[in-house]
């Protein structure tokens, strides 16, 4: 667990200033104690429900699906890849859920040097 994980929650709440502010005072005034325990994961995923339009997320959501390097270099995929990463928690929640989808969606010819290193590094 990184600081996001463990401390995210507490130092981004910290930072909502008006509506998002009385919309998480709310919140914690509705659970009591759990605020503390909630985790990055669900503070994302709640504060997106919240804010963020249900079109706009599916849209996040079907573009990491489609997600390839295509004509993009590895670095511009790696860019986009995270970028979209982050708005779709409930797919890549963990470094180890990332890394594979980041695999899958390299060149071909990437992606098989990649899982030979990977064989190597296990053997």
């Amino acid at each position: 667990m990184g600081i996001a994980e463990t401390s995210g929650v507490f130092f981004t709440t910290f930072q909502l200033r008006r509506v998002a502010y009385q919309w998480w005072r709310a919140y914690k005034l509705s659970i009591l104690d759990e605020a503390a325990s909630l985790t990055w994961t669900q503070f994302s995923d709640m504060f997106l429900r919240e804010y963020v339009p249900q079109n706009l997320r599916e849209a996040w959501h079907a573009d990491f699906e489609q997600l390839h390097q295509g004509a993009m270099t590895v670095s511009e995929y790696a860019v986009r890849f995270s970028d979209l990463a982050r708005h779709v928690l409930v797919l890549v929640a963990t470094v180890r859920e990332r890394v594979p989808r980041f695999i899958e969606g390299l060149h071909p010819s990437i992606r098989i040097s990649m899982v030979r290193e990977l064989e190597m590094d296990i053997s």
